[in-house]
């Protein structure tokens, strides 16, 4: 808690930076409170919508940032930072993964009844689904910044540096995932 008796939930992400790397747990969770469901809708798209990968990667960037706390030296944001840190870890669980067959008895399973209007349901899922196959064929570049841009609404300076890409890279990746997006879900127009 601050020294003033105020809460940590109208403090700055430098506040709690701050407070947290003297060993603050409270501080953290505020962090993670403010920045986790960011950090998870990102990481559930990058993974292909997996919502148990998602929170297996965000977990592991959230560890890593409290672990890490004293290396952020702050030129970029906070948010900046974390969504790096939940990138690699979704890099890192990309690259050890292995094809899990799907029992498609599952997927019957899955779609719920709707309420109003059964037919714009089902026009609603397979919009969604056929966006979610389309950001999955995506070369990862291209999909990590497409959704750090339109999902997250984060500058091209910010996925640059969550990224570590030069901004030109990201205007490109940008462009190249909008242009093979628009192609994709052409007859959804």
């Amino acid at each position: 808690m601050p020294d003033d008796g105020s809460s940590y939930d109208e403090a700055s992400d430098e506040a709690l930076v701050r407070a947290a790397r003297t060993g603050d747990e409270e501080a953290f969770a505020v962090i993670a409170a403010r920045h986790g469901p960011g950090l998870y809708r990102y990481a559930e798209r990058l993974v292909g919508g997996s919502s148990a990968d998602a929170a297996e990667v965000v977990q592991e960037a959230l560890i890593s940032a409290w672990k890490g706390l004293g290396s952020f030296e702050g030129r970029s944001s906070l948010r900046t930072w974390l969504f790096r840190l939940t990138h690699r870890r979704a890099v890192d669980l990309q690259r050890h993964r292995r094809p899990v067959p799907v029992d498609d008895e599952l997927l019957s399973h899955t779609i719920r009844p709707a309420a109003d209007n059964p037919l714009q349901h089902v026009l609603d899922e397979e919009l969604l689904a056929a966006l979610q196959t389309a950001l999955d064929e995506l070369p990862w570049h291209q999909r990590a910044v497409w959704l750090l841009r339109e999902s997250e609404g984060m500058s091209y300076d910010e996925i640059a540096t969550a990224l570590a890409l030069p901004v030109g890279s990201v205007r490109g990746h940008l462009h190249r995932g909008r242009k093979t997006l628009a192609e994709r879900m052409a007859r959804w127009r």
